[in-house]
């Protein structure tokens, strides 16, 4: 007989089961180092005790302000101490945390502000100019906080007041809004949007939670940790460090601007251990490292997602002094859901063959439950052999809600109980997963399917490129043929001519799956680095 466990004192009481909630962390913080750093944003800095009491009358402020629970509170800002404050500040009202894309159109903003319903509008003053145009688009308009910061680039004051004099009307003793149930929204991140209006997908506490005791985990990060702003902070809640340091008393160190000898001199001044950014941003930083000979003096920890990085990239990164963790997530996960983690057996391998292995995506993170590449119809797991395609499927706490009124998109990303990624991947005989293509990106000529990923690690071993983007474009014979769009290295512009990047790939790749057409130039990106390959394919269907 089974023993009986469904006694009342056998049950949940206060003191055995809290909802889980991210701005936990920032008590523990206050708690255990609070003269210690938090903060470093030029010339200005906080300690954890001044960082808690700030975030504290920021939430007493917006309660004033009428913005509580169930209210979405949006911020405009780039990697400044306000939007950290804004990632406690906020919930801590009840409400929800709205961060926008600072490079978003005003359009864009608008339908966000105008589909979330905003309450608040929290706006650095550099970017006025498209708040402005947003807020004439919008019928009901939201009390507007301007950021007046000192490093800021221009731009006017337009909000109704000023953030210091908001939060100066807070009450640092006032009393902070606990979720009842972990599953409550905490933050709202909208899509990029490139086929239609963004989706507004709706994080809860427990996932944002659990997802950053995972980085805490897989990042290595410790209380002597210091973390480079150099991600977004807008993207995803900035993978969940803007609560993970919190978490583990380290510092925050503030940086507006993602240029290579700014991060390079903030490194060196702040003896920084930790950051992330897109392969875009290391390879920024290999270009920026050979135009100066600098190398770092001591190892910085890099978190690289958002794009497939080439192997020759990771390779060039490490040889600059920093270790590379490829990791890979979406939106929709709360951000990081896997990572290519390390095996110290890999030490063996030469670099080429060690930066092709952490080129994979890999395995599911330590709170993701289940991920599995699977037959897109059936939802069974494809074999282990490195060949065949099946999607990327996840399950776990770490899902979003959902999207923001928008229960038919909502059903879609989760039919057959599993969220469906669109990527396409295979499943080495060691259980990591690799990447090939997004289901929307992939090239088929002839019937034969070509893996526009591929193609791009081909191209970027040529000595005068930089970046590379392969797509589709139409062909009458084939129906689709590869285009690649060739971004060069400083110098090189007019050195390398299409027909030699033709022999170039001839030699290193089928005949089949060879680029029928070169295009060298810009490649337009989003703000997280992520190559807008749907303007791209109309650019190439227009040659």
């Amino acid at each position: 007989m089974a023993i009986d466990l469904s006694a009342d004192f056998l049950q949940r009481r206060p003191a055995n089961f809290r909802p889980m909630t991210p701005i936990q962390f920032l008590r523990r913080a206050v708690d255990v180092f609070p003269d210690r750093t938090a903060v470093i944003h030029g010339d200005v800095s906080f300690t954890w005790r001044e960082h808690d009491r700030r975030c504290r009358m920021l939430a007493s402020a917006l309660k004033g302000a009428g913005a509580g629970e169930g209210d979405v509170v949006a911020i405009l800002c780039p990697n400044t101490p306000a939007m950290l404050e804004a990632h406690f500040g906020v919930p801590m009202a009840g409400a929800i945390l709205n961060t926008l894309n600072t490079r978003l159109d005003a359009a864009a903003i608008a339908f966000i502000l105008e589909h979330s319903e905003t309450k608040v509008l929290i706006l650095d003053r550099q970017w006025s100019g498209v708040a402005s145009a947003a807020l004439a688009k919008l019928k009901n308009r939201p009390l507007v906080v301007h950021i007046d910061d000192p490093y800021a680039e221009g731009g006017e004051l337009i909000g109704d007041l000023d953030y210091e004099t908001f939060i100066g009307r807070g009450d640092p003793d006032g009393e902070v809004t606990w979720p009842s149930d972990e599953f409550d929204a905490i933050t709202l991140n909208y899509t990029s949007g490139t086929t239609g209006n963004p989706k507004g997908a709706l994080y809860h506490h427990r996932g944002c939670y659990l997802n950053t005791l995972s980085q805490i985990v897989h990042h290595e990060l410790n209380s002597n940790s210091v973390y480079l702003w150099t991600l977004p902070m807008f993207h995803v809640n900035g993978w969940c460090f803007s609560w993970g340091m919190a978490a583990i008393g380290g510092t925050h160190v503030c940086l507006r601007r993602v240029l290579p000898a700014e991060i390079f001199a903030s490194i060196s001044k702040h003896d920084v251990t930790h950051m992330c950014g897109a392969p875009t941003v290391l390879g920024m930083l290999i270009e920026g490292a050979a135009k100066t000979g600098i190398k770092l003096q001591t190892p910085v920890a890099i978190m690289t997602a958002g794009a497939a990085p080439p192997a020759p990239i990771l390779k060039a990164t490490e040889e600059l002094g920093f270790t590379v963790r490829h990791v890979y997530g979406m939106t929709e996960m709360h951000g990081v859901a896997a990572l290519c983690d390390w095996h110290r057996e890999w030490r063996s391998l030469s670099a080429e063959e060690r930066s092709k292995r952490m080129a994979r995506q890999g395995v599911r993170n330590v709170v993701t439950d289940d991920m599995i590449v699977g037959d897109p119809v059936t939802l069974d797991p494809v074999p282990h052999d490195g060949a065949t395609i099946g999607e990327i499927l996840f399950r776990g706490n770490n899902g979003m809600k959902g999207y923001l009124k928008n229960p038919t998109a909502t059903d879609e990303a989760f039919a057959g109980g599993w969220y469906r990624t669109g990527d396409l991947a295979v499943t080495h005989p060691d259980g990591y997963i690799e990447i090939k293509d997004r289901s929307k990106d992939i090239i088929i000529s002839g019937g034969e399917n070509i893996s526009s990923i591929e193609i791009e690690e081909v191209v970027f071993q040529h000595p005068s490129v930089s970046y590379a983007a392969a797509v589709a474009m139409k062909d009458e014979r084939w129906g689709e043929t590869p285009c690649v769009f060739v971004e060069l290295k400083e110098g090189h512009d007019g050195r390398v001519s299409a027909d030699e990047m033709l022999e170039f790939c001839r030699a290193r790749l089928a005949k089949f799956k060879l680029p029928r057409k070169f295009v060298f130039g810009p490649i337009e990106r989003t703000s997280t680095g992520k190559v807008q390959k749907f303007k791209l394919r109309d650019r190439a269907h227009s040659a």
